[in-house]
């Protein structure tokens, strides 16, 4: 279908806090209209209140598979068609390989996997009729290399590369972009449940960082705000590391 000028509208999941706020606070900031989604209505007000008019806020469970068509319906209905999505939500689960049970496991693939894809099909349903959109997903350095205690998550985030590149090939055609961010360790409060008090990991972490540091949330809101406007026009299909070096550190 031709490609139709229209007002660009972000919906961005777990735009609540840590990486997705960063996301949604500059596509606000350089005025994008953004839904954030996400499970917790407190911090979804509060960071409406932090993001100011470009902002709305609902709160849903993206788990809850069946729900999200009428979702994107309403979203639709409401705000009018989406023309990115970022896919950002996403749980972590740090346990032993052997200790990992089937439920976990499947729990982590149906919030990091299973929901990326519905809510991105119902998306795209939409997007195709105008033939314009952006689909950004949020991998890790977990889907890298290995790193111990995540099977499940790393697991996960090396399906949402696999399905990046997958729906760029069938979706680019039509005029949908699909790009992947993987984020290197980012200064959030599930990084930090990853690493705080286990020092050893830490050390590891920076070591093989070039630039020594942590990531900012705001690091990855940029990579974003690039894959989401014309300055990617071009670009579909591919994963772009935000980690300081940490992927190609030794």
């Amino acid at each position: 279908m031709e490609n139709k000028q229209i007002q660009p509208l972000a919906l961005v999941t777990g735009g609540g806090s840590g990486i997705g706020l960063a996301i949604a606070r500059k596509f606000t900031e350089n005025g994008i209209r953004t839904i954030i989604l996400g499970r917790d209505r407190e911090k979804l007000i509060s960071a409406k209140k932090l993001l100011g008019p470009h902002c709305e806020e609902i709160r849903c469970d993206l788990d809850q598979l069946s729900t999200l068509p009428g979702l994107v319906n309403e979203i639709r209905s409401r705000f009018g068609p989406v023309t990115i999505l970022v896919n950002n939500a996403g749980v972590n689960l740090k346990k032993e390989f052997t200790e990992v049970t089937d439920q976990e496991f499947q729990q982590i693939m149906l919030t990091n996997v299973s929901a990326v894809f519905t809510l991105s099909r119902e998306v795209v349903k939409k997007m195709l009729e105008t033939g314009n959109g952006s689909i950004i997903n949020i991998s890790s350095m977990a889907s890298r290399y290995g790193i111990p205690k995540v099977i499940a998550y790393t697991a996960s985030k090396s399906a949402i590369e696999g399905m990046t590149r997958s729906m760029a090939v069938d979706l680019s055609p039509h005029g949908i972009r699909v790009n992947c961010i993987a984020p290197g360790f980012i200064e959030t409060e599930m990084s930090s449940k990853a690493l705080n008090g286990d020092q050893d990991r830490m050390q590891k972490v920076l070591s093989r960082t070039p630039m020594g540091v942590l990531g900012k949330p705001e690091d990855i809101g940029e990579a974003a705000l690039f894959f989401a406007t014309g300055a990617s026009g071009f670009i579909t299909g591919t994963v772009l590391p935000v980690d300081g070096g940490n992927s190609i550190g030794f």
